[in-house]
């Protein structure tokens, strides 16, 4: 008996140690975060108006992290596989996606969608908001917003209205557009901003709306469009002789493409503060700043570099696009 009772006791000693040093075994092996690269997803191409924002943040976000973040493209269905990959990935903070207003036009533009953006994500914090411009080929009859109207009113069964695919922030605006003004105008989808804006160059399509980032360069060149106005309440301080839209007539009228950053659900909090505190060390960079600034766009006040501003502005965002996208009856598989 007293071999037995000898036996349980040191069995019973050997478990509350084990249970003393399992958890500090655990953090010590795992080390501190992070260890290794983190990776950035981007939905969309290279070289589009996502891609260049993050690729802004990634280096002074990796400065501030002391690793590198890698920026990764994952491109495809209207941008749903990378928030997708990101919803499914690990959450240990080393797979982390930057999307813009597509995280809230998604549930209403997609029947099957593979991700809630309100459920599968943690939140880190908004990023910029970026304005967008109406543009038209150069040789476009119309050369103000009044005779624009006019134009396309009597000609809307000529006008076409290019954008970068169904759901894209190009097509969203130029529904906003279009029935505000009362006209149905033939939509012509493209594979990408891009080539939806080399393709007005080239005067092989009317219109378009589109980011500042994508058309900032194109407008101070001067002789390559006609601009029309610019999609938010007031003017940019970089493009100052545009008129707003609303200043114009549509009342009201104000598309920005913000952005924001998320991780997977689950991903513990001390992790989630570090990408936090990475993104606004990002935002208040010099050098991000400037070229920030000379995409016509927009830092968001440090207030709204939160994970709780950010998801409020989802929820919100969801409800304001459902709304115009059931109406205008646009749907993806």
């Amino acid at each position: 008996m007293k071999r037995k009772s000898a036996f349980f006791e040191a069995l019973a000693w050997a478990a509350l140690a084990c249970g003393l040093t399992g958890p500090q075994a655990s953090t010590a092996a795992e080390g501190p975060w992070p260890d290794k690269p983190v990776t950035l997803v981007v939905p969309y191409s290279a070289g589009g108006p996502t891609d260049v924002v993050a690729r802004l943040l990634a280096v002074p976000m990796g400065k501030s992290l002391g690793q590198t973040v890698l920026v990764e493209n994952t491109v495809g269905a209207g941008g749903t596989i990378a928030p997708a990959r990101v919803a499914r990935a690990a959450p240990n903070g080393y797979t982390i996606l930057i999307h813009h207003m597509g995280m809230a036009t998604a549930p209403a533009l997609y029947k099957k969608l593979p991700y809630d953006p309100l459920k599968d994500f943690e939140y880190i914090g908004q990023v910029i908001d970026v304005p967008m411009t109406l543009l038209s080929r150069k040789d476009f009859p119309a050369n103000d917003f009044r005779e624009l109207l006019s134009y396309v009113k009597a000609n809307k069964d000529k006008v076409s209205l290019a954008n970068a695919g169904v759901g894209a922030v190009s097509q969203l605006c130029g529904l906003l557009f279009t029935s505000q003004i009362g006209v149905d105008l033939t939509s012509v989808p493209y594979k990408g901003a891009g080539p939806a804006l080399n393709d007005l160059m080239g005067g092989q399509v009317d219109l378009l709306c589109d980011q500042t980032t994508q058309t900032a360069p194109v407008i101070r060149d001067g002789n390559r469009v006609k601009v029309f106005g610019v999609t938010t309440p007031r003017r940019l301080p970089n493009l100052p002789g545009i008129p707003t839209l609303d200043e114009q007539g549509l009342k009201g009228f104000d598309v920005r493409v913000w952005h924001g950053v998320y991780a997977p659900r689950g991903t513990p909090k001390p992790v989630l503060d570090k990408l936090n505190v990475a993104l606004r060390a990002a935002l208040q960079d010099d050098m991000v700043k400037r070229r920030i600034a000379d995409l016509s766009s927009e830092i968001v006040p440090m207030d709204k570099v939160t994970p709780e501003a950010l998801r409020t502005h989802l929820v919100s965002e969801v409800e304001k696009w459902g709304k115009v996208i059931r109406a205008a009856g646009i749907q993806g598989e």
